[in-house]
C-alpha cells in the first residue's frame, strides 16, 4: 500500500530535503564549520554514513573558502565531475574548473610512461602550477583544489608530487570510489601534514561527491 505522498512545491523540494536531512541526524555531532558540506553530500546520496566518514583535516573549510576568494581554480579527475560543479559560482571570484583526462598529451604521457590518465593529468595540472608560480601563463592561477572523485592513482600521484614539493594545493578532496587501492589511497592524503584535505573515508563516494563538496563550498560563500 502506497504510503501518502508529501505536497511540496517544486521550488521547495531542496529546502525540505535538507530539513529532513536536519531532522533524521537528530543529536549527532558534526564538526562546527562542517555542517553545510555533510548534508549536501547526505543529500546527493541519501547516505547519511557520510556523517561518520568525512574527515576533515584542521581549518580545511576556512582555508578552502579563502582560497576560492582568492581565485583557486578546480582540477577535477572526471568530465563528470567537472560538469556538476557551479562554474558560474566559482567563476564570481577568478576561478575555473578543469579536467584533462581527455586530453591528447595526459594520453600519449600515460601511454608512454605506462600510468593511467589520471596520473598524468595530475602531472599536467601540477606543470600548470609551476608555470604559473613562474608567472609563463596567464591561464591558471597557481592555487589549486583538487577534487577526486573516481580513481585512486590520481590521489597516488598527488600524495608523491606533494612529497616531492612539486605541488602545493589548496585543498585536496579526495572521495574516489571502489575497491582497488581506493581505501589505500585515501589514507595517504590523510597522513599529509601541511595540505588541507576533505577525505571520505572507506570506500564510498564518487564524482557526484566531489562535485558536490564543490558546490557546498560555493554556496556558503554566499551564505
Amino acid at each position: 500500500m502506497m504510503t501518502e505522498l508529501e505536497q511540496v512545491r517544486p521550488a521547495d523540494i531542496e529546502k525540505r530535503s535538507f530539513e529532513i536531512i536536519t531532522e533524521e541526524l537528530g543529536n549527532r555531532a558534526l564538526i562546527p564549520g562542517t555542517e553545510p558540506i555533510v548534508k549536501r553530500c547526505i543529500h546527493t546520496s541519501a547516505d547519511f554514513d557520510y556523517a561518520d566518514n568525512l574527515v576533515f583535516s584542521e581549518h580545511a573549510v576556512e582555508r578552502a573558502l579563502e582560497a576560492i576568494r582568492s581565485g583557486a581554480s578546480i582540477v577535477t579527475d572526471t568530465q563528470m565531475g567537472r560538469s556538476g560543479i557551479n562554474k558560474k559560482r566559482l567563476a564570481r571570484y577568478g576561478g575555473e574548473v578543469y579536467c584533462f583526462m581527455s586530453d591528447e598529451d595526459v594520453a600519449e604521457a600515460a601511454k608512454r610512461d605506462g600510468t593511467t590518465r589520471a596520473a598524468a593529468s595530475m602531472d599536467k595540472a601540477a606543470a600548470m602550477y609551476r608555470a604559473a608560480q613562474e608567472q609563463k601563463t596567464a591561464i591558471c592561477t597557481d592555487r589549486l583544489i583538487f577534487a577526486i572523485g573516481n580513481a585512486p592513482t590520481a590521489l597516488v600521484r598527488l600524495y608523491e608530487l606533494i612529497k616531492e614539493g612539486a605541488l602545493k594545493p589548496e585543498l585536496i578532496i579526495g572521495v574516489p570510489v571502489g575497491f582497488v587501492n581506493v581505501v589505500q589511497s585515501k589514507e595517504l592524503i590523510l597522513g599529509l601534514e601541511d595540505t588541507p584535505y576533505i577525505v571520505a573515508r572507506g570506500r564510498k563516494g564518487g564524482s557526484n561527491i566531489a562535485a558536490c563538496i564543490c558546490n557546498a563550498l560555493l554556496y556558503m560563500l554566499d551564505d
